[in-house]
């Protein structure tokens, strides 16, 4: 199990689910919010016992959430969030609890960094980070876009209907458990008359209450759109460095962007660059235990910890 601060504490950067055995891996996931970090416990627990297993909670930012709510006032950096997840990273190396894949002088021997959606933005700015001796042997991004030009929304301009109230639809479901198919939107609608389609569908679905009101699917929208537009403001002036690791791209096979199978990456991957697909959609692929196996069996996990086997003895 995940260890949660209580109540009366601050929440903690990184979260630890298990130590690495000895001669094993750890893997370190980057949370970038939107669903409760508690659902990494999907992945932890599908990935061999051996394996060590930490989480880097941007929840635990409160920059980070106040970009979202007050962006006027935000002097918030992709390099700030990366400095704050190195401090972290290298702190959990150093005392120990990380240290089950190594040798015990800190270095990133025998670490593996996934990160979904923002998360993996994050991830691959961290590794470029790192010295080379610290750095993980592969970023596996889940989902993930490229902070590259191609991605990139001018701030100002109207946000397409049709592209991203079928990703509010995909949360709505995540959050509330249940399958919310968006009727298509025609061209031309206004995003009040989208969502109020939108609202009847989440409804029909059982996503929503019945008395739902169109004002309170407005806030959520509005809600979820900050966290959007948050992340697109970070990356806009950021120019990240091509990879000194390879990359891992795992889609969803129901992705924010289908028609892409490596979602920009392509033009960091510096060394190599290889992708599949999971079941679920963006959010989905966090909670469904087949999605959870099946990352689990693509992450490159290298160096098993050592078999042990205990001799009976003779007769």
């Amino acid at each position: 199990m995940a260890r949660r601060p209580d109540a009366t504490s601050r929440p903690k950067l990184l979260i630890r689910h298990r130590q690495a055995a000895p001669g094993a891996d750890t893997v370190y996931a980057v949370h970038p919010g939107a669903l409760p970090v508690g659902l990494w416990a999907g992945l932890a627990g599908a990935l061999p016992r051996e394996t060590g297993f930490a989480v880097l909670d941007l929840g635990a930012v409160p920059e980070y959430g106040e970009a979202a709510l007050a962006p006027e006032l935000s002097r918030l950096t992709v390099g700030h969030l990366v400095d704050l997840l190195a401090t972290a990273y290298r702190a959990d190396r150093a005392d120990g609890d990380g240290l089950g894949d190594g040798d015990g002088d800190g270095d990133g021997a025998g670490t593996v960094f996934v990160g979904w959606s923002f998360g993996g933005v994050l991830a691959h700015g961290l590794t470029e980070r790192l010295e080379p001796a610290e750095r993980p042997r592969a970023v596996v991004l889940l989902d993930s876009i490229a902070p590259t030009d191609a991605y990139q929304h001018t701030e100002g301009e109207p946000i397409d209907p049709a592209i991203v109230l079928r990703w509010f639809a995909m949360f709505l479901g995540a959050r509330r458990g249940a399958e919310v198919r968006p009727r298509p939107v025609p061209p031309g609608t206004d995003t009040d008359a989208a969502l109020a389609l939108l609202l009847d569908d989440a409804i029909a679905a059982g996503a929503l209450p019945p008395d739902t009101p169109m004002a309170g699917m407005r806030k959520l929208f509005e809600a979820y759109t900050a966290g959007l537009l948050r992340n697109n403001r970070l990356t806009a002036p950021y120019r990240p460095a091509p990879a000194a690791v390879p990359l891992v791209q795992i889609k969803a096979a129901d992705s924010l962007v289908p028609a892409d199978p490596t979602l920009g990456w392509g033009e960091l991957a510096g060394r190599g660059l290889t992708t599949h697909s999971v079941p679920g959609d963006h959010y989905t692929m966090l909670i469904r235990p087949d999605a959870s196996q099946a990352t689990a069996g693509l992450l490159p996990l290298l160096r098993p910890a050592p078999l042990v086997t205990t001799r009976r003895p003779s007769p």
